[in-house]
């Protein structure tokens, strides 16, 4: 198997239109007597995907792709449904590692066993994303690329700040220096799921966690813990960002792209801002573009560094996302399907993925080859990498949609949070919720 480079990213109609024929081609190949194997993929990277699944078909299998909605909460129930009726078209499946626990729990995925599980998850893996992919004590999803929040930040604001970006800052120090230079801090406050990846980062910054960890895995037994210190200290700081003169204009329906578009000059000073790992790429790509930066001076403006400490000498805990291949455990063809999974996450896949999409490696050796050091700096490809092996994941809960939408319920407007109010009601919703004794 041989896989070929693509070019870099096109508008979403071309790409579309390619995977739409890429589809059409692999299903024609099925009509040879080969099985065609179905992969459900989420909308990031639709060009390379479709390119992989090009590429990791055989001479005894095709791999057609089909397209999951945008939103993860609906990609999540798209797959669920077809899963729980027991579906043998569902192959192979992108899955955001939050619901690895729950389709795993639920015997949908089929874990990888022997050696296809030392491939799948070796010493080569970053260890954030290695706990995304593995339930009691089973391999039961492939990595295929990680995502992690970095503070994005314009240099010259930082530097009008008097903040020295070497050391690690605090979130109160970014907020009160955006403040002062009439300047902004760019979040994902809207009420959906981006939001709770902020308030996890905050708790585990803080020391602390949503669930117990040690329980975690024990279902609607977890206990909650959001009700701390560590919650309290969460909560402050969104309270005090809320009221602050940093706070951006649509902040409590803020999300990943409308926060991104603050950082460009046209918009005065800037912003610090926590957001994933798309944005360099994304940003690079519009120099000299209608709201972009204006010339290759203004894309050197961009800093990044490691996320936020919640609590001053206390390590962040940089959030944890990417995209897991399962295998449907319904397949008419688990073998062809394990196989085809290990293919399009392989450390060849995840170059591809990361040079024309901007979708990171889960593997340190990706980060370390020739192809990413020539598309990225050198010391943001550490960043990522570090931020991943040391970032801390959402609660590896079978029961996380529930958890996530309590905690959203409770926490949303972030106008609205108090430090001591919030983690409680919070933690007595989510308790209620996980018992059976409320219902959302």
């Amino acid at each position: 198997m041989r896989l070929r480079p693509t070019t870099g990213r096109r508008q979403l109609a071309v790409t579309t239109s390619l995977v739409l024929a890429g589809t059409l081609l692999t299903a024609c190949g099925g009509g040879s007597g080969k099985p065609t194997l179905t992969w459900y993929i989420n909308p990031d990277g639709q060009e390379t995907l479709n390119q992989l699944a090009e590429d990791c078909s055989t001479d005894e299998y095709d791999i057609q792709i089909r397209l999951l909605p945008s939103s993860a909460t609906d990609q999540r129930t798209q797959l669920a449904r077809r899963l729980a009726a027991g579906d043998d078209s569902t192959d192979l499946m992108s899955l955001d590692p939050v619901f690895v626990p729950e389709f795993a729990s639920a015997g949908w995925l089929e874990p990888f066993t022997g050696d296809l599980a030392d491939q799948v998850l070796d010493d080569d893996v970053l260890e954030g994303a290695a706990q995304t992919v593995t339930w009691e004590d089973e391999v039961v999803a492939a990595p295929q690329w990680s995502n992690t929040q970095l503070l994005w930040y314009r240099k010259s604001l930082a530097e009008a700040a008097g903040l020295d970006m070497t050391q690690p800052v605090t979130w109160d120090q970014v907020i009160d220096a955006a403040a002062d230079n009439d300047a902004t801090v760019g979040v994902q406050a809207n009420k959906y799921e981006a939001y709770v990846v902020w308030i996890n980062a905050l708790i585990q910054g803080a020391g602390g966690n949503i669930l117990d960890p040690d329980t975690v895995e024990d279902g609607r037994d977890a206990k909650v813990t959001i009700d701390s210190d560590a919650g309290r200290a969460a909560a402050a700081v969104i309270q005090k960002l809320a009221d602050s003169g940093a706070a951006q204009a649509d902040f409590t329906t803020s999300n990943e792209g409308t926060s991104l578009g603050q950082m460009y000059p046209e918009n005065g000073p800037g912003e610090f801002m926590t957001n994933w790992t798309f944005v360099y790429q994304n940003y690079a790509g519009q120099i000299g573009d209608p709201g972009g930066p204006a010339d290759e001076a203004e894309l050197e403006d961009l800093g990044y560094a490691r996320y936020p400490q919640t609590v001053a000498g206390e390590e962040s805990k940089p959030p944890i996302g990417g995209i897991t291949i399962g295998v449907g455990a319904y397949s008419k063809h688990l073998d062809f399907a394990q196989e085809a999974a290990v293919c399009v996450s392989s450390p060849e896949a995840q170059t591809q993925l990361a040079v024309n999409e901007g979708l990171m490696p889960s593997r340190q050796s990706v980060y370390d080859s020739d192809e990413l050091k020539e598309a990225y700096p050198a010391d943001l490809l550490e960043l990522f990498s570090t931020s991943v092996d040391t970032g801390g994941p959402r609660p590896k809960s079978a029961f996380y949609s529930q958890i996530s939408s309590a905690i959203q319920d409770r926490w949303h407007s972030p106008t609205s949070v108090d430090p001591s109010t919030t983690p409680k009601r919070s933690a007595e919703f989510v308790a209620d919720i996980l018992s059976g004794e409320a219902l959302q």
